[in-house]
């Protein structure tokens, strides 16, 4: 074959290794941006200078012109006096896929990049950069001609050659030399790998069942032994005992030996299984890299276009995430990018009135969670108003008025992910034109993620993404609806448990259970999938789920338990129905459907919102009191769902100072607390001018001489918190201070 038909041979395998070097390019200038130094300019040098040796040999002798010049600036980077090398370099990087497609020899593109590296070489940033200006590139032969001996002679990822330059440190060879071990393989058939994988997992569990169903044979084998052994011996034959004796004493080890050593590889395959479904996982498992690359450098464009300066660090980019949830990541990364820059960021002159540098930081971190893959994305830009996102929610009939002010800060906050929400009268070309942030949690949200938000204002903002970050393996909790299976990922899944119906509160017409110091709505999932009328019992199971800053507490009709499966994409029969996210088969030959953690939350916010605007009245000021966090937080949830602004302190001392400096039109106060009780506070505020307020003393304290304490001091009304539910007090503040509609 010539040496024509060489080239064309290996042209299509040179594009696909030049591609991938050009993505190590990208990662390591991001990274030395970073702060990786020499680390990262050893990579650069030995990407370059491999590329520069393939192109010469595969006949580009432009691109081989452009990596040399590259090289000769990497090699004064590092003591320039500006940002135009690193520049520069960043284009040519972007550049060279491009290249390929233009004259072997050079067309617009090369030749513009040569005379920007030469312009740059010659303005001579040191001594180094002015000889490597006067060297003229050397002519680079044609494919069949070889000028110099180069060690790469396939297209195949090469090793360094010899002598690179510079010299790059043991850890950049060693992964040189892993990357030389490595061959590419079809994603359809890694695919059909991982499939089969599943498939030996579940075959390796029903081994499993097997051999508690052996378990069981034995057990039935020696009872009946043991009766053959009674009826011999009832024969008085002593030589028939001894026989029958020895007979099923040796077929009963004989059996047990058997079946421990079964049971034992059925372990051991078991457990070689589930590793080799693990390492087939794994190797779905794509860099986000690939996406992050040109993170800093998009920002970057996009804040001068604003008239902006940023600072983008990326980090975390060699975290893998399953190839099938890479490609969808991109678009609400790139989101929240424009977000920050176009929202977030202040104008130089803004963030130096505030006393803050004038470029705005914007910081990309990707890590591993346990089974989830986190992204954060931060900014140290103006933060979020809550109460401008109430006021804007209002306004544009997201909420009514009663909800926004029933909401804590954090789930206002929430609501910039509704959809078409903006707090801009005016939309821009950077964030886009009514397109909000709800495309990206309604995108996250089909990755079986979730999507949060954390601000404080002048400060900053946190965006956080959570992932999956394999979809071809899940740990999940199994549980019955009648007699079919579901499952629900175990990372989102705070526990178990019964639901006791004195444990249970009513808030705003929702019924909620705290758990581990978290109130959820309870819903009962037999009724919410239209499967059956929800479970009989008295003391239901639950399974008590939290996805980013949300709860619910699923009632079911029982559990199955944990399990490792192969998720696979559910039937066309079941596919397309609510809060279903997938399927795995069980060893008994059942399909348990996979359920979306964050559908669920969403279904059960849902109602509770919906109860909450049943609720009219006129609005109060109410001051509550009391040192429990956690009661302070259902008690203000409760009167926020009522319509009411709530004001709270942790005992009567800070009361005191409150209502002293403040204006209220109710008083709601527990009794056991530090520094001033609610007693005395109350007989405080009745001996002062602000005895005009109605006070409600809220106590666990119920005997009737606690009532009786309570009406001396000249409390208003008296209410057990083993009693409070939200009718009762919503009839009380109605007697109170007339707040019906």
């Amino acid at each position: 074959m010539s040496a024509e038909g060489i080239r064309q041979k290996l042209l299509v395998k040179f594009r696909e290794v030049t591609a991938d070097r050009t993505e190590k390019l990208a990662s390591a200038i991001a990274a030395f941006e970073g702060g990786a130094g020499a680390e990262a300019l050893a990579e650069m040098a030995r990407e370059l200078h491999t590329l520069k040796g393939e192109a010469r040999m595969m006949g580009f002798s432009a691109l081989s012109t452009i990596a040399h010049l590259a090289e000769d600036i990497l090699a004064v980077l590092e003591r320039a006096r500006d940002a135009r090398p690193l520049e520069a370099l960043r284009r040519a990087f972007e550049t060279i896929p491009f290249l390929l497609d233009e004259e072997p020899q050079g067309g617009r593109l090369a030749k513009e990049l040569e005379r920007e590296f030469r312009a740059l070489l010659d303005g001579g940033h040191d001594e180094s950069s002015g000889e490597a200006a006067a060297a003229p590139a050397e002519p680079t032969p044609p494919a069949e001609t070889k000028a110099e001996p180069a060690p790469e002679t396939t297209a195949a990822p090469p090793t360094p050659a010899p002598e690179p330059k510079p010299a790059a440190p043991e850890s950049t060879l060693a992964r040189a030399h892993r990357e030389a071990a490595t061959i590419r393989i079809n994603l359809d058939a890694l695919d059909v790998i991982a499939g089969l994988a599943g498939d030996v997992m579940v075959e390796g569990a029903k081994s499993g069942a097997r051999v508690q169903e052996l378990r069981h044979l034995l057990a039935g084998w020696t009872r009946l032994s043991d009766r053959l052994l009674q009826l011999a011996r009832s024969t008085q034959n002593g030589a028939l005992v001894a026989e029958v004796e020895d007979e099923v004493h040796r077929l009963r080890s004989e059996a047990f030996r058997f079946f421990h050593r079964h049971a034992e590889a059925v372990s051991d395959v078991r457990e070689l299984l589930s590793a080799l479904a693990e390492r087939v996982a794994a190797a779905r498992l794509i860099p986000l890299s690939g996406i992050f690359a040109d993170l800093p450098q998009a920002a970057r464009s996009l804040a001068r276009e604003h008239g902006k300066e940023v600072i983008c660090t990326v980090e975390g980019g060699d975290t893998g995430v399953d190839k099938s949830i890479l490609p969808s990541l991109n678009d609400p990364i790139v989101h929240l990018l424009r977000n920050a820059i176009d929202h977030g960021l202040e104008t130089p002159e803004e963030r130096m009135a505030a006393g803050k540098p004038p470029e705005g930081r914007l910081r990309i971190l990707a890590r591993p969670d346990g089974d989830r893959l986190e992204v954060i994305l931060e900014d140290d830009g103006r933060g979020i108003d809550p109460d401008r996102v109430r006021e804007v929610a209002v306004q544009r009939g997201v909420v009514s008025a009663a909800e926004a002010a029933a909401m804590s800060n954090a789930s206002a906050i929430d609501l910039i992910f509704a959809p078409g929400f903006s707090t801009r009268e005016k939309t821009s070309e950077i964030s886009g034109r009514g397109v909000g942030l709800d495309v990206v949690r309604r995108r996250v949200v089909s990755l079986g993620g979730t999507v949060t938000v954390e601000s404080e204002p002048g400060k900053g903002t946190r965006f956080i993404l959570r992932l999956p970050q394999s979809v071809a393996l899940m740990k999940v909790l199994l549980f019955r609806i009648d007699d079919d299976v579901y499952g629900l990922p175990a990372v989102d899944v705070e526990g178990v448990g019964r639901i006791d119906n004195d444990s249970v509160l009513e808030i705003a017409g929702v019924r909620t259970i705290r758990y581990n110091d978290r109130f959820m709505p309870i819903v009962s999932l037999g009724p919410l999938l239209a499967l059956n009328g929800g479970p009989q019992e008295k003391r239901p199971h639950a399974v008590f789920v939290w996805q980013g800053n949300h709860g619910v507490a699923l009632v079911v009709d029982g559990f199955v338990g944990h399990r490792e499966v192969a998720v696979k994409a559910p039937s066309a029969f079941v596919r397309g129905l609510r809060y279903v996210s997938g399927a795995a088969a069980m060893e008994d030959g059942r399909v348990a459907l996979l359920l979306s953690t964050a559908e669920l939350i969403a279904a059960a916010r849902h109602f509770g919102a919906h109860a909450q605007a049943r609720r009219t009245g006129r609005k109060l000021k109410v001051l509550l009191v009391d040192d429990s966090l956690i009661a302070r937080e259902a008690e203000a949830a409760l009167l926020r769902s009522q319509g009411h602004e709530v004001d709270e302190a942790a005992d009567g001392e800070e009361a005191w100072q409150k209502l002293t400096a403040g204006a209220y039109d109710l008083l709601i106060t527990d009794v056991q607390m530090p520094n001033l009780d609610g007693i005395e506070l109350t007989r405080r505020v009745k001996g002062s001018p602000y005895r005009q307020i109605p006070v409600v003393i809220l106590s666990s304290l119920s005997a009737p001489q606690d009532l009786r304490r309570g009406a001396e001091a000249g409390a208003d009304a008296y209410i057990g918190k083993s009693e409070l539910d939200g009718e009762k007090l919503a009839a009380t503040i109605e007697r109170l201070c007339g707040t019906g509609a």
